[in-house]
C-alpha cells in the first residue's frame, strides 16, 4: 500500500512545473534547465547556469522524499564544460544559495505535489 504522503504526479508535469517556477526563485539572470530523471520518477535533474560567476554550471538531483520534502544532492560543478573543485568558498556559497532556491521552489509547488 502506498504511503498517503507519497508524491503522486506525472514526472513530466512535475518537471514542467519546476521549469516554470524555479526561475522565479533564482536571483537575477541565472538560468536553469529542469528535466525528469529517466531512472527515478520521484527525482528531477536541475542545471543552474550562474550568471556573472565565470560561467559556472551547477548540476543537482532533486528527489522527493514525500509530497512536500525534497532532498537536494550536488552532482557536479562545471566551468566551460570542465568539472571544477567545488570546495572553494565562492562555489560553496553558490551551492548553498542554489540549494536554498531549490527548497523554495519545492515549497512554492506544494499545492501541486501535496494532493
Amino acid at each position: 500500500m502506498a504511503k498517503s504522503d507519497e508524491l503522486r504526479i506525472d514526472p513530466e508535469k512535475l518537471a514542467e512545473a519546476w521549469q516554470r517556477t524555479l526561475p522565479e526563485t533564482l536571483k537575477g539572470s541565472d538560468r536553469c534547465e529542469v528535466h525528469r530523471d529517466e531512472v527515478d520518477d520521484k527525482s528531477l535533474r536541475v542545471t543552474i547556469f550562474a550568471a556573472g560567476h565565470q560561467g559556472y554550471e551547477v548540476d543537482f538531483k532533486v528527489t522527493y522524499v514525500d509530497s512536500r520534502e525534497v532532498k537536494v544532492e550536488l552532482i557536479d560543478v562545471e566551468k566551460d564544460n570542465v568539472t571544477v573543485d567545488e570546495r572553494t568558498d565562492i562555489i560553496q556559497q553558490l551551492i548553498h544559495d542554489y540549494k536554498r532556491h531549490l527548497h523554495e521552489c519545492a515549497q512554492a509547488l506544494q499545492q501541486l505535489t501535496h494532493a
